[in-house]
């Protein structure tokens, strides 16, 4: 049985594919009949069992290749239940999930209230603003020479290849810069903070107006991932609530008005002068705190074993 270990997530991948696929079905929409998928986009193959077919030991043994030499980034802690191999624009990486028992920080009374951006990628309750890498925007102009490149190479030539590899390449440099700025910023938080209060923001609804590519470029979902997983690990409290109003309200309680260009908050009630950002990242916090606004709020407290 060791020859199909592979075999048994191919099934477990089209399994799901249908059972998504009748559930669309029966909840009344129109969803497209899955369809085979392309030799040129099937690009990992995952081994559920580690030991079987796959094994690494200073070397990665794969069913079917042999021993092939890999470059470690760090040791690999806790014990491996999966590998997968992976292909990324011409590349070949391995992906090891492991089990391992969450590593608790030391208690932290600090809080934090998290308001996310455009303009700023986050603007924090304590002032704090941290600046909007937007890798997206950085190599558009390169992009699109890339992708206008392979419009004009021949279907199925060798030139197009090239000319897809290099697009592909850029893509995954853009999603590296992407991830690695999130990582960093939701490690140094989960670091200093016991309480994260943040917005339960309907992302992919903002993603289909006019500021699509501008909140796609932010990837606030991956961010709010990452920050979820990392203050699960560390035994942090991480605090959703409601968004509305956040950015139209005072800490006082008073509403301010203000039009999206507006980026300053003056309160004529308790004349607080501030950042607008900051102002709402302050009245997230207080949210999370006490529900003084009286909107609904998601408490999400992370328990470790």
């Amino acid at each position: 049985m060791a020859n199909f270990s592979c075999c048994q997530d191919v099934l477990r991948r089209v399994d799901k594919t249908f059972k998504a696929f009748f559930r669309r079905l029966g909840s009344g929409k129109k969803p497209g009949f899955p369809r085979y998928q392309a030799w040129g986009g099937y690009d990992s193959v995952t081994f559920p069992t580690y030991g079987d077919g796959c094994r690494l030991q200073g070397k990665l043994r794969i069913q079917g290749a042999g021993e092939i030499k890999v470059k470690l980034h760090r040791g690999v802690e806790g014990e491996i239940k999966t590998v997968t191999v992976k292909r990324e624009a011409g590349r070949w990486f391995v992906c090891l999930s492991v089990e391992k028992l969450a590593c608790r920080l030391p208690v932290s009374s600090a809080e934090v209230g998290i308001d996310v951006g455009l303009e700023s990628f986050a603007a924090l309750s304590d002032g704090s603003v941290i600046e909007n890498p937007r890798p997206f925007q950085a190599v558009e102009a390169k992009l699109r020479g890339a992708q206008r490149r392979v419009a004009r190479r021949r279907k199925g030539s060798n030139r197009r290849r090239k000319a897809v590899r290099l697009l592909e390449r850029l893509h995954a440099h853009i999603r590296s810069q992407r991830s690695d700025f999130q990582h960093r910023l939701s490690f140094s938080l989960v670091a200093l903070f016991g309480l994260i209060a943040v917005e339960d923001l309907n992302v992919k609804g903002m993603a289909q107006g006019r500021l699509a590519k501008q909140v796609a470029d932010a990837g606030w979902s991956s961010f709010l991932c990452k920050l979820a997983y990392k203050a699960a690990n560390a035994g942090r409290e991480l605090v959703r609530v409601d968004p509305k109003g956040t950015s139209q309200t005072c800490v006082c309680g008073a509403s301010v008005p203000k039009r999206l260009a507006e980026r300053w908050h003056a309160c004529p009630a308790c004349g607080l002068s501030q950042p607008r950002d900051v102002v709402s990242a302050q009245v997230i916090l207080q949210r999370a705190r006490t529900g003084r606004s009286g909107v609904n709020e998601e408490v999400v407290v992370s328990c470790v074993a």
